[in-house]
């Protein structure tokens, strides 16, 4: 087990990185309290020409200025008025490349998720979903702007190897607004996993 570098998230293929994410463990540690899950489906932003990215043409606005930040920073924005999505920054400073982590498989900390997300027992949904995702680990847009380099949000990778079939790709979910980007195949998935938010999943 070992926690990825910012080398890691400092090259210029986000849509790459985004597979690569799959099966790496992310991990919150926010007042000593560890929670963390399987990363199973994430989605690429290719910032400066992709319609679907809060970057697209090179705008910085409040809201988005921490895509611009170096890579392996957080980047946390509220979605409709209540959920906190984790977006990880890759590429060099000034490039708003961007991953969301849409869904993980629970590891550490279940009962604390639990508690965070007013759950009673564990099922699918506990992290099915990014919006779901941000709650269960603790993410607030407070957060957005922290480094992955520390030890409050972090990536780790535990080894695990998948079979050259069990990661797939599909068109991202909820942007049809990007028109033609809408369908670039910029969302990876594990599987057949119970916590895949969307479909296809299998």
């Amino acid at each position: 087990m070992y926690k990825l570098t910012i080398d890691f998230f400092n090259r210029d293929n986000v849509v790459q990185i985004a597979k690569e994410l799959i099966g790496k463990i992310l991990v919150t540690n926010f007042n000593v309290v560890r929670t963390s899950g399987r990363i199973v489906e994430t989605e690429a932003y290719v910032g400066l020409t992709d319609k679907a990215s809060h970057s697209f043409a090179g705008k910085p606005t409040p809201r988005n200025e921490h895509m611009y930040a170096q890579a392996g920073t957080a980047y946390i924005y509220v979605c409709y008025g209540i959920h906190q999505m984790f977006n990880i920054v890759t590429n060099s400073s000034g490039v708003p490349d961007a991953i969301l982590v849409r869904a993980l498989d629970p590891l550490d900390g279940i009962d604390f998720m639990l508690e965070r997300t007013g759950k009673l027992s564990l099922d699918y949904s506990l992290t099915r979903g990014p919006g779901n995702v941000g709650k269960a680990l603790g993410f607030n847009k407070r957060y957005s702007g922290y480094s992955l380099a520390g030890g409050e949000i972090f990536i780790e990778d535990d080894n695990i190897k998948f079979g050259v079939d069990a990661i797939r790709s599909s068109p991202r979910i909820g942007v049809a607004y990007a028109g033609v980007d809408a369908q670039l195949p910029y969302r990876f998935y594990f599987k057949g996993n119970r916590f895949v938010s969307g479909k296809p999943n299998n």
